[in-house]
Order: structure tokens, then C-alpha cells, then sequence
């Protein structure tokens, strides 16, 4: 006889399954959102879980190539990968089967993998929301972006002034590191300093640098990363910035502008800002922004990457978001499905038939007895029984 391993039932680190109180919790939440992003005009999509590299990888997911399953595909031997995050898929679909002129309101739900965590204890299954809209190139997009990622996380019965809302703008990097004229290598050793806060590291790479080229961008560019904090921070940029290209100036009226709007609809939500911050740098080109519980937890995060589906031949503006369902469904208090049932005897489930169909149209828990099993173990979940009572059906309260 085969000896089974004792850890064959032991799944692969980062990667985690859904039990039935948890797995209800995360479909209600999945359909709250559905119906949510619905509501707004955007339109549901469902990409395929795989896809031939080269469409996989281009644009946005360039940077998902570490993030990426890879395997071949026996009928024609092309590489294909399993999708790690659904945003560059999403983007194809703008730009080539839904190809046109007017703006798209893009909204999906599904599993992402991805070959490493994102951190100590993170998952490499994520169950992957969010929404993408195609065809705007001004704020008024991204503010309705940032509103309906509020939104959705309300529908977890997260509310707004619940969240720190972490927005900042790679346009500002951009628009000064532009002055230097660097080699590709050089702009990508400068960004990796910057990100990592490490001035130092960001003085040397420049200290290279001719004195023509600089005109005092070492300066500006360790003043750009001091400038996090609250509104504040803009002001202070302002400043800082004045005698900068227009481009530098208008990434910053820019994101005031985004940061304006969402206070309009959302004047208790806590504002922080950081010009430094310049995740996804090699595709965002404007406003980043991301919500965060003020413990910390991130719940979801976007931005705005514009001329997205150029590689598919069709550029376009776009902004848009995603987050985990898992995740938040987490930071939700009590189980979605915690709803008590309906209990049916065996010997009443033919004749109630009718009234059993009934009820669970009605969205009740019925829950027919199974012959030869104790009933107190099977009606646990139910707190009522359905019982016939002077001809008619009747819900009777459980002892």
C-alpha cells in the first residue's frame, strides 16, 4: 500500500481557500459590488485566466513579468501566462474587441496568481475587483474613479472617514527628472533611489551629472521627496516648484484639483499626500492614489495610465483601481451569511414543495431533511421549522 505524505493535504505558501462562512462572506460582498460598479454605468467584463505572453505583459503588465506563471501551449508552442493582475487584460479588451472613440466604463471580478507574495504573509491568489475607465484624459475621470473606489469599499461597510486616502503624482517626477536628458539606465537608478526615500543614493547618481544639465534638480528632486504630509504639502510645492517647466505646475494643480473633488462628496475623508511615492512609475502618468484603514491596511489602490493601448494599436487615456475581495472582506464584523434558515422535515418535503420553492425565491434558507441522520445535527443552521398547521404552511420558531 502507498504510503500517503502527512503534509498532502498542506497547499502551497500564499495560497489559501475559502470555507463556507468566509467563502459566503466574500460572494455577498462580490455581489454588493457587482451591483454597485453596475449602478455606475460600468459594464462587466470577464477576461480568460490565460493569455499568450505578449499580449499578457504589454503596457501595464510589463511589470508583472516576475509576477508570472509561465507555461506553453501544446497546441502551438507559444508562451502563454496566467493572468497576475486582470488591468492589462481589461485594457486589451478596450483597445481591440472594444474598440472605439467614446469612453468605456470597465468593471471585473476573478482569481489573479502570481508567483511570489507581496509581502510577509500576503496571498498569491488574491480574488482581484475593480474598475478602469477608458477614454478621459482630464481629473473629472479620475475623480469618478476615486468615488466609486469609495464606494465599493462602502459596500464592506467601510465608510470614508474610516480610510486615509494616500494620493500622489508621477507627473512631478517626471517633468524634472525630463531636464536632465539621462540614460534609460540612469532615469531607472534615480527613480529606485527616490522610491526608496535614500537621498544619498539620489545625491551620487546625480553628482555625475554635468552642471549644465543640473540647474539644481539634486536639490529639487531631495525637496521632492520631503514633500509628504497633509494639503499642505501642495502649497509647499508650489513653492519649492515655482520657477519649474509648466508640465511641474500642472501635475500639481492636477492632483489639487482630484484632491477637491473627492472632498466635495467626501469632506471628512483623511487627505496625505507624498510626491515621492512612484509606484507602477514605468506606466502611470499622472495622479496614484490608494485607501487605507488607519491601521495601515491597504484596500485598494489605482491611478492613471494614459495611452495604455497603444501596443494594441489603439491608445487611449485611462484611470481606474482594483483591490483583494478577500482582503476586504476581512474588515467586515459579521459573516455575510449569518442569516438563519428554514428546517422541512423528510416526511412533509413532498407535499411542501411548492412552499419550500416559494420561500427560497423569496431569498430564504430552506434546508430539507436527509434520512437517517440525527436532525438536531442537520437543522442547525435553521432557527425556524415548516410545519402545516389547519391546512396551511406555517413557519414555527425552533426551541
Amino acid at each position: 500500500m502507498t504510503q500517503l505524505s502527512p503534509d498532502r493535504w498542506q497547499l502551497p505558501d500564499g495560497v489559501d481557500e475559502l470555507l463556507p462562512d468566509a467563502a459566503w462572506q466574500v460572494e455577498t460582498l462580490r455581489r454588493r459590488i457587482v451591483d454597485c460598479c453596475h449602478s455606475w454605468g460600468f459594464d462587466l467584463v470577464m477576461p480568460p485566466m490565460i493569455e499568450y505572453l505578449d499580449s499578457l505583459l504589454t503596457g501595464t503588465g510589463e511589470t508583472m513579468d516576475l509576477q508570472t506563471f509561465k507555461l506553453v501551449d501544446q497546441q502551438n508552442g507559444r508562451s502563454m501566462g496566467i493572468r497576475a493582475d486582470m488591468t492589462p487584460q481589461v485594457a486589451r479588451m478596450d483597445a481591440h474587441a472594444l474598440r472605439g472613440d467614446s469612453p468605456n466604463r470597465l468593471f471585473y471580478t476573478g482569481t489573479v496568481l502570481r508567483a511570489r507574495t507581496d509581502g510577509f504573509g500576503g496571498s498569491r491568489s488574491p480574488l482581484q475587483f475593480g474598475a478602469e475607465l477608458f477614454g478621459h484624459a482630464g481629473t473629472h475621470s479620475d475623480i469618478e474613479v476615486i468615488r466609486l473606489m469609495l464606494a465599493t469599499l462602502q459596500e464592506a461597510n467601510v465608510a470614508p472617514e474610516d480610510l486615509i486616502l494616500d494620493l500622489g503624482h508621477v507627473g512631478v517626477f517626471r517633468a524634472l527628472v525630463a531636464q536632465l536628458d539621462l540614460s534609460a539606465e540612469l532615469s531607472n537608478l534615480l527613480f529606485n533611489s527616490v522610491q526608496r526615500g535614500s537621498l544619498p543614493d539620489m545625491q551620487a547618481l546625480l553628482s555625475d551629472v554635468k552642471a549644465a544639465k543640473n540647474h539644481g534638480t539634486a536639490e529639487l528632486l531631495g525637496e521632492l521627496m520631503s514633500l509628504r504630509g497633509n494639503q499642505q504639502v501642495l502649497t509647499r510645492a508650489r513653492k519649492a516648484f515655482a520657477s519649474q517647466s509648466a508640465d511641474v505646475l500642472m501635475a500639481i494643480d492636477s492632483l489639487q484639483a482630484v484632491i477637491d473633488g473627492v472632498l466635495i462628496t467626501h469632506p471628512n475623508m483623511g487627505i496625505n499626500i507624498d510626491l515621492a511615492e512612484l509606484r507602477g512609475y514605468s506606466y502611470h502618468t499622472g495622479v496614484l492614489f490608494a485607501a487605507y484603514t488607519h491601521a495601515g491596511v491597504e484596500l485598494a489602490r489605482g491611478g492613471r495610465y494614459d495611452a495604455v493601448g497603444a501596443a494594441f494599436g489603439h491608445p487611449r487615456p485611462a484611470t481606474g483601481f482594483s483591490g483583494d475581495l478577500k482582503k476586504l472582506a476581512d474588515t467586515m464584523s459579521q459573516p455575510a451569511g449569518s442569516n438563519k434558515g428554514i428546517y422541512v422535515r423528510a416526511g412533509l418535503i413532498d407535499d411542501a414543495w411548492s412552499e419550500i420553492t416559494r420561500l427560497r425565491h423569496s431569498g430564504e434558507l430552506v434546508i430539507t431533511e436527509l434520512s437517517g441522520i440525527d436532525s438536531e445535527k442537520q437543522a442547525v443552521a435553521c432557527d425556524r421549522n415548516l410545519e402545516q398547521q389547519d391546512g396551511q404552511w406555517a413557519l414555527v420558531q425552533r426551541s
